[in-house]
């Protein structure tokens, strides 16, 4: 958890932001909330006790990033009277889902769950995504096979998909 202190700011002139309402997260703070991130990410956090989900912090350079407040947080905030914002929390959203059956088949397998793990979450997804899109269990099933067999050599989802491809009747 992140605590810190900041003020409500408003673009006055900036390309598409002018107008905007935000608060200015400097680099060091970003950096304790997602480290070495320089691209968008989604936030979880409390502003005065105020709750509020997958709002994204934007970079904007030099390793800054803003939060932008839309209505609702900015009528919560004058009403408050107030500009100077206390973040009570600041927590990392993670909305990846794994199908069930693909996380039970890798932990079979801890060579293919261990390079799992080491891939992006936006990679995990994909293969998540394309085992729970099988319309049969027949499918499904020759998924999983695949992702597991190709996860413990540590192929990628591409080189599974050329590999099976090439192989197809060999196995």
């Amino acid at each position: 958890m992140v605590e810190f202190k900041t003020l409500i700011k408003k673009f006055a002139k900036k390309g598409e932001k002018t107008g905007w309402t935000y608060l200015e997260i400097e680099k060091t703070i970003a950096n304790l909330i997602n480290p070495n991130t320089k691209t968008s990410f989604r936030v979880k956090r409390t502003i005065n006790d105020f709750l509020i989900n997958q709002v994204a912090l934007i970079p904007m350079g030099n390793g800054n990033f803003i939060l932008p407040l839309n209505l609702e947080m900015r009528k919560k905030e004058i009403r408050r009277r107030s500009n100077n914002i206390g973040i009570t929390e600041f927590r990392v959203e993670t909305y990846l889902v794994i199908d069930f059956t693909l996380i039970d088949s890798l932990e079979l397998e801890p060579k293919a769950l261990s390079f799992f793990n080491s891939l992006s979450k936006g990679h995990q997804r994909y293969f998540s995504n394309w085992i729970s899109e099988a319309k049969t269990i027949e499918t499904k099933s020759k998924r999983i096979y695949m992702c597991v067999s190709g996860l413990s050599e540590k192929m990628d989802f591409g080189e599974i998909i050329r590999f099976f491809k090439k192989n197809k009747g060999k196995e």
